[in-house]
């Protein structure tokens, strides 16, 4: 709870630094706040502290709560770099982004099904706000909007979920659920069956899985590039720990209801999102298609609900986040000094930047699955979860989605490096490329011991 508390603090003090004018130190005083809080978090480790049947930090809520936290650190010194000169709102951009992790950290850590509606709609509603930064931006206007509306649609199912368990369970805790459903484990009730369904598919909007994924295109490419950034990374991960969480702990016993469902969307979600990113010109538009794709890998995990899937999603979860990271701040600064980001406006961009060039060809190796990044050993890790359930045709359609995504990975990165411009070279500041080299490190080393992180929950 001290996480939450300090987080909500941490927000409350950069909304208010405008109006005491305190913005010079803001950044200074975020990252030493949100250093505290995760350094709070890692104090719990293996304590399993609950709070009111409300929220536990156990090592699961902890590790997801960290690959958060650090996500939000990242996206918020590269939003200061980018826009500290020229964004009059500052402040109040890193007191939503603050926000908003409160309810991804509620949203990884909950116990009890109303805590999980509460998540969901605090990192919801701060990232409508994010996607309409750009007030004067008609596609900015239009994906905040999207969001709104599809965001609204899918609360609808996931308060339904939570109402018809309720009445079937008579409990909102993920314990008593849990119970009940094994104790009724050979018996089938309406009420039971249909709160289940109506849940997966409001988390399904969430993490954008197929067919549910339709305002992920447009709300990603209008919403201001590094808002797509942590949209595409902390809010997915928050999105898919509360996924992996509420059917782990919760619906455990009734794997045989959910499983055929989760591979079915899972395998739609993966052919739509790779195909459909093969006919995109625009890089963002093609990344926002890419994670499309990267849901239905997460959700094999799910699927396969066994002790190797909690490590997996995590491994994900951290190899997608190091590497997609970069690849967006790579697709603003080419938007900035090329006017748009079509495939051609990388071509040549070795000769102009090759740090630039090498962190982004690094990234989408990562992305694509290929040995030594961590992406890798990410995709890995999910297929063996699935394979030891016995789901041998889903991996293998996985694969084939894997070879299909090189495709339009790696038509940036020919560009880059095989192709020439006449454009002139594009500046970086010390610190942004650093950032990127960093990340990009990690992307390394993750794949190079990918140990690091299994096992852990």
């Amino acid at each position: 709870m001290n996480v939450l508390i300090s987080l909500t603090a941490l927000g409350i003090i950069a909304m208010f630094s405008t109006i005491f004018k305190w913005r010079a130190a803001l950044l200074p005083v975020t990252l030493i706040g949100l250093g505290g809080s995760l350094f709070l978090a890692i104090t719990l480790w293996n304590t399993d502290a609950e709070f009111f049947n409300s929220i536990r930090m156990d090592n699961f809520a902890i590790a997801f709560s960290a690959v958060c936290i650090s996500g939000a650190i990242f996206s918020i010194i590269f939003y200061h770099k980018f826009f500290y000169r020229d964004d009059a709102h500052f402040a109040e951009v890193f007191a939503i982004i603050l926000f908003s992790l409160v309810g991804a950290v509620v949203m990884v850590s909950f116990t009890n099904l109303l805590m999980l509606f509460l998540g969901v709609e605090i990192l919801s509603l701060s990232l409508y706000i994010l996607a309409g930064l750009r007030k004067r931006d008609i596609l900015s206007n239009e994906a905040a909007l999207k969001y709104f509306l599809m965001g609204a649609f899918s609360t609808g199912f996931l308060l339904f979920g939570i109402a018809m368990l309720y009445g079937a369970t008579g409990s909102f805790l993920l314990t008593e659920i849990e119970l009940y459903l094994r104790n009724q484990v050979n018996s089938t009730q309406p009420f039971m069956v249909s709160g289940i369904l109506l849940l997966m598919v409001g988390l399904m909007f969430k993490v954008a899985a197929a067919p549910f994924h339709f305002w992920t295109p447009d709300v990603y490419q209008g919403s201001p590039t590094l808002v797509t950034g942590y949209m595409a990374t902390v809010g997915k991960v928050a999105a898919f720990a509360a996924f992996l969480r509420l059917f782990q702990f919760a619906f455990a016993p009734t794997q045989d209801t959910y499983q055929v469902i989760i591979a079915t969307v899972a395998v739609v979600t993966m052919f739509t999102g790779n195909i459909l990113a093969i006919y995109q010109s625009s890089i963002k538009r093609m990344l926002a298609y890419s994670s499309i794709s990267h849901a239905g890998y997460m959700l094999i995990a799910i699927m396969a609900s066994n002790n190797l899937a909690n490590s997996a999603v995590l491994y994900y979860s951290i190899a997608y986040t190091v590497a997609s990271l970069p690849a967006f701040v790579i697709v603003l600064i080419i938007q900035g000094n090329r006017m748009n980001d079509s495939n051609t406006s990388f071509d040549g961009l070795s000769k102009q930047n090759p740090v630039l060039a090498f962190v982004f060809a690094v990234s989408m190796v990562s992305l694509s699955g290929i040995p030594p990044t961590a992406g890798f050993f990410a995709k890995f890790y999910i297929f063996s979860s699935a394979v030891k359930d016995g789901w041998l045709w889903v991996v293998l359609l996985a694969v084939v989605n894997s070879f299909i995504s090189v495709y339009y990975y790696f038509r940036p990165i020919i560009a880059s490096y095989m192709k020439t411009s006449d454009h002139p070279k594009i500046p970086v500041n010390a610190t942004t490329q650093a950032l990127l080299i960093f990340l990009t490190i990690l992307t390394l080393v993750f794949g190079l011991f990918p140990g690091i992180f299994t096992g852990i929950i």
